[in-house]
């Protein structure tokens, strides 16, 4: 053999050396301890891939990338201590298994071991059977070369393309950037932001803080637990990163990407300088600046990562934090850490403790959301929030290191428990703020700190033109007070109101509490916004247009009896109205209008709190109530009880929402801001209410047919009365609301107090209540909120309106009006009780028919109570039934109560209920038969044998009477024998001794009971031509009833025994009846 061939031999062997190289070891079994513990591997472990869900998004970017577990405070658990097992080195065979992959994960490829040995035939080489010289070495190693080269110059040539492209951007962004060599004299620059009313009132100004709450102060008089818990919260690798976080930069792409918009930012400290002290110049001062240019975008975060970049290259660590911390805004006015130590703790910030420290790191992503003084839960959460990010850093860094201090900061659990306790138990003494509506200001603050960046807002000379009417809330404001002072000896302290304007979704009078600067009542929260109050009865309207969606129509009839609703393993859900009576059946028209709560369950129950899994439609009162803007509604606990109120809304979402009815179905969502200019009249934004924009949530016809109904003032008079506070003198819908204990309201424990109603041109929203939950005393929607509803809307609704007159509710096309029973809601039949009226309706949701009227004649087999029909054409008979499916609605109907309201209404006060199905042949039918006697034979033997077959086949029967009465057709009947048994053939049933009968003509009658209310008869019509008895002078001959029995041959007694009734009432008889 050659040198040549045994270098090739010797190449050939590595390579497949090599491969077999690559296959794992056969796996070892793992070692099981005494207590049946598996061992595992002390060897490197890999991390489990990020899951978003274990990651806590904060300050619009992700922080410490594993899940802290925390308990039901928001406070990190202890962390469990690894247990050290030195014997613990064997891997099982699960450790060579392919784990699942999460939904969209990226598959890695790797290789598995075999669960079984190779074969020889794939594992081995047969070195002598080789042919070596068929191996063309040269022509092969060439094409190899060749290829390698080229690839390699491609991967150079992709290089050069991919860099140069990079290089190229790179200069094409950083050319337009400013020069950072200046960046502390812009820390000077300030343009003061402006909200104004609709009319370009002054309401708000935010001042130079250089005039005002600013003080620079240098690093070293900052607190070191003020700077960790800056750098946990904001930027974790502040001291290592340069100027921008790369992995957090793909992170938050790769999440934005996934939700379709921007949902992390990913912005470091640096980026955030950069932000404050040039983007906020540079990209928006010109007159041809895009609306967008202060919002979040792709390419701004692209100017923003170079100049950041930049400023880190230029600057010091320590100059970019003492620059962030002295320019920052920490809300109510304090620009700056040390302006906010004062404003908040009375401090200086180098005497700031972990808590206080804490609480301000985590102000600046939103300071009019994260304002203790309105919105304190909110306020507490996002401390305990910092805390949670100081412990996960500290723990993964081994305590935080900070550059004005040698010692870190170590935040365990037992500091991080105590830090939230010192900060949640502080009393906040709030500033007495002079600022003209200062809830609707700071409302308007939070809605621009959604759009745009935070610390944007208050330095770049924003004009903002808000939607609010001057005059409008002046009013609102003062008829809130004046009602909320003539509530007092009620206990009622705090109202809201809110008005829409519902074709444009204009905001123009928002109030959130009688007096903002009132602690007392907590009058810096905001309860026009806050969703955190029960609706009671005025949520209804969006449980009925979710029925109406699902085939209801105004005359719907729905019974108003007492009912009990299957709650699980609960007990059963029994709801009451709010006067303690129970109505009997009532159209939809007359429940929503009068708020009667068991018919408003009923729909509910008929319409479902959520989806119907089964079908592809949002079709829940949920999915309703998400459609017309409620978005707080998020619980999946909810029960029946959610319609009427057993969930948590705000005012200003539910005013939203009747906005949709009072707008033919279309849904604009609020609008607070009408324009933003710059400080050099640039228009940064301008709302433009065009009519494509309104989305149709809602069928045009419903959104009538609920205006409608709760515009009809002759319909809610059964509980409200002609003249009540919701009548006004122009057409307005209104729905009143009352939540009460949820251990059952009573009249006196109330707690919420609501009336929303609308014309086309304004919809308002009034709740009256107490912002800590006390009960309110004897208030109700009509005596609390409803009085300054009524006042402000004639006030409000002629200046709105076109020329000065409240419109009226315009018929949709797709409504019809037809004339239907007034009790039953269907077509007048010739049963119809209670007069007739006309009706609303959808063109293709029409009444029900004449045939299905309350009251109907028709034909039914007496013995199933089914529909006669052809299998059942024996025991028929034409009865007056009553059209109830609901089985409580024909419960009550049996009741005292029942009975009383059919006989007001002329109804059978013992009703037969109208079947659901006719008759078939598989139903059990009765045998019946005279054997011995025919309809019209002459009787002439006074000792008269009955005999005949009383049986049924497939089934049973309760019990037979023989009966007689006097004529063709008796009113009374008399019992001559019963019995329970079957006569399957043809027997004797009972020997009538009929010597002291003087009736001329008599009707036998088997009469056959099925339970207490079905029956079937057999009857035979006998003339009698008996022989004449010798009278007796001392006696009168008269008709002995035979006692009732069993048996057939039993002798009848004077005093019958007591028998089942027929179903229907038998009058009082003239010979001695059977009870």
């Amino acid at each position: 053999m050659t040198n040549n061939e045994e270098e090739n031999k010797r190449r050939i062997k590595k390579l497949l050396d090599s491969e077999a190289d690559t296959r794992a070891e056969t796996p070892i079994e793992p070692k099981v301890d005494e207590q049946g513990t598996t061992k595992a591997s002390a060897a490197k472990k890999t991390p489990p891939p990020l899951d978003p869900a274990d990651t806590l998004l904060l300050g619009g970017e992700y922080a410490e990338p594993r899940h802290i577990p925390l308990d039901e405070n928001n406070m990190p658990l202890p962390r469990r201590v690894n247990e050290v097992d030195m014997d613990g080195t064997r891997m099982s065979p699960v450790a060579y298994e392919r784990a699942s992959r999460p939904r969209g994960a990226t598959e890695t490829r790797r290789v598995s071991p075999p669960s079984q040995p190779r074969k020889a035939a794939s594992t081995s080489f047969d070195w002598n059977s080789f042919d070596w010289k068929s191996i063309n070495w040269k022509k092969t190693g060439g094409c190899l070369a060749r290829l390698t080269v080229l690839g390699l110059f491609g991967i150079v040539i992709l290089a050069i393309i991919g860099g140069s492209a990079l290089i190229y951007s790179y200069y094409s962004i950083a050319r337009t950037l400013p020069n950072v060599d200046d960046l502390k004299n812009r820390a000077s620059q300030f343009e003061t932001t402006r909200i104004l009313d609709r009319n370009g009132n002054l309401l708000y100004e935010i001042l130079d803080p250089n005039e005002g709450r600013r003080t620079f102060i240098t690093l070293d008089k900052i607190s070191p637990a003020l700077i960790a818990a800056t750098i946990a919260t904001e930027d974790k690798s502040f001291y290592t990163n340069p100027g921008f976080d790369p992995i957090a930069i793909l992170r938050a792409l790769w999440q934005n990407l996934r939700g379709g918009e921007t949902v992390s930012g990913a912005s470091t400290i640096t980026q955030q300088v950069a932000r404050i002290f040039y983007l906020r110049l540079e990209d928006c001062d010109q007159p041809d600046a895009p609306s967008s240019c202060f919002e979040q975008s792709y390419s701004r975060k692209a100017n923003e990562i170079l100049l950041a970049a930049e400023i880190g290259r230029r600057y010091s660590k320590d100059e970019i934090l003492e620059l962030y911390l002295n320019e920052i805004y920490y809300g109510n006015l304090a620009y700056g850490i040390e302006a906010a130590a004062e404003t908040y703790f009375g401090k200086t910030a180098n005497q700031l403790t972990l808590g206080e420290a804490s609480f301000l790191a985590g102000l600046p992503q939103s300071p009019s959301v994260y304002d203790i003084y309105t919105n304190r839960d909110v306020t507490l959460v996002r401390q305990q929030q910092v805390l949670v990010l100081m412990f996960g850093l500290s723990q993964a860094e081994d305590c935080i290191a900070v550059s004005n201090s040698e010692a870190p900061i170590c935040v365990d659990q037992v500091a991080a428990v105590q830090a939230a306790d010192e900060i949640k138990s502080r009393v906040f003494n709030s500033p007495n703020i002079d600022t003209k509506y200062p809830h609707w200001v700071n409302f308007v603050r939070s809605e621009l700190e959604k759009q745009y960046d935070a610390q944007t807002i208050y330095r770049s000379g924003f004009i903002v033109y808000t939607t609010l009417d001057p005059k409008l809330q002046d009013e609102a404001q003062r008829l809130v007070t004046e009602q909320l002072a003539g509530l007092a000896d009620k206990n009622a302290k705090n109202g809201a109101l809110v008005s829409i304007k519902p074709s444009t979704g204009e905001i123009l009078a928002m109030v959130g509490s009688p007096d903002f600067n009132n602690d007392a009542i907590a009058g810096q929260i905001n309860m026009a916004d806050s969703a955190t109050r029960q609706p009671g009865s005025s949520i209804k309207p969006i449980t009925y247009v979710a029925a109406f969606e699902k085939g209801w129509t105004p005359s719907t009839l729905i019974w108003d009896v007492p009912t009990d609703f299957p709650d699980g393993a609960n007990p059963p859900y029994s709801p009451v109205n709010y006067d303690g009576k129970f109505h009997g059946p009532m159209t939809v028209r007359t429940a929503l209008s009068n708020s009667f709560n068991i018919p408003a369950v009923k729909a509910l129950e008929f319409v479902g709190v959520y989806d119907n899994p089964n079908t592809p439609e949002e079709d829940g009162m949920i999915a309703m109530a998400k459609r017309l803007g409620i978005t707080s509604l998020t619980n999946n606990q909810y029960g029946l009880a959610l319609t009427l109120g057993g969930g948590e809304v705000s005012l200003l979402e539910m005013t939203s929402a009747f906005s949709v009815f009072a707008n033919s179905g279309k849904k604009l969502p609020p609008v607070a801001i009408l324009k933003i200019v710059d400080f050099e009249g640039n228009v940064i934004y301008e709302y433009q209410p065009l009519a494509g924009q309104a989305e149709q949530v809602i069928r045009a016809e419903h959104a009538f047919l609920i205006s409608s109904i709760l515009s009809d003032n002759q319909a809610r008079s059964w509980m409200f009365g002609p003249n009540s506070v919701l009548n006004l003198p122009f057409q307005v819908a209104a729905k009143t609301g009352t939540a009460g204990d949820p251990r059952g309201a009573d009249g006196v424990n109330v707690y919420d107090n609501w009336t929303l109603g609308y014309t086309p041109d304004l919809v308002t929203g009034v709740w009256v209540g107490n912002a800590d939950y006390t009960p309110m005393i004897n208030t109700s929607g009509t005596t609390g909120a409803a009085p300054i509803w009524s006042a402000f809307m004639q006030f409000a609704v002629p200046l709105v309106s076109p020329n000065n007159t409240p419109s009226s509710f315009s018929i949709p096309q797709g409504i019809a009006e037809k004339i239907i029973c007034a009790v039953s809601g269907a077509e007048p039949s010739n049963w119809c009780k209670g007069g007739q009226r006309s009706e609303f309706f959808a063109s293709d949701q029409p009444p029900l028919p004449a045939s299905q009227d309350l009251l109907r004649q028709t034909e039914i087999d007496t013995w199933t109570g089914l529909i006669a029909g052809n299998a059942c054409p024996d025991f028929d008979k034409e009865e007056l039934v009553m059209n109830v499916k609901d089985e409580w609605g024909r419960k009550w109907l049996r009741s005292g109560d029942g009975k009383d309201w059919l006989e007001s209404h002329d109804m059978p006060r013992n009703p037969f209920f109208a079947p659901d199905r006719e008759c078939s042949a598989d139903d059990p039918r009765p045998i019946l038969e005279f054997s011995n006697l025919n309809d019209g034979d002459t009787i002439t033997d006074s000792n008269l044998i009955i005999k005949g077959i009383i049986n049924v086949t497939k089934g049973d029967f309760t019990g037979w009477r023989l009966e007689v009465g006097n004529g063709d057709d008796p009113d009374d009947w008399t019992t001559l024998a019963q019995g329970e048994n079957k006569i399957e053939s043809e027997d004797n049933i009972f020997t009538w001794d009929m010597k002291d009968v003087t009736s001329n003509k008599i009707t036998l009658r088997i009469y056959l009971l099925n339970g207490e209310e079905f029956y079937a008869e057999k009857r035979v019509t006998l003339t009698l031509n008996l022989p004449t008895p010798t009278p007796e002078p001392t006696l009168t001959p008269t008709l002995t009833p035979l006692p009732p029995t069993d048996a057939p041959t039993s002798t009848p007694s004077e005093t019958p025994t007591p028998f089942l009734p027929p179903p229907s009432e038998t009058p009082t008889p003239s010979l001695t009846p059977t009870p």
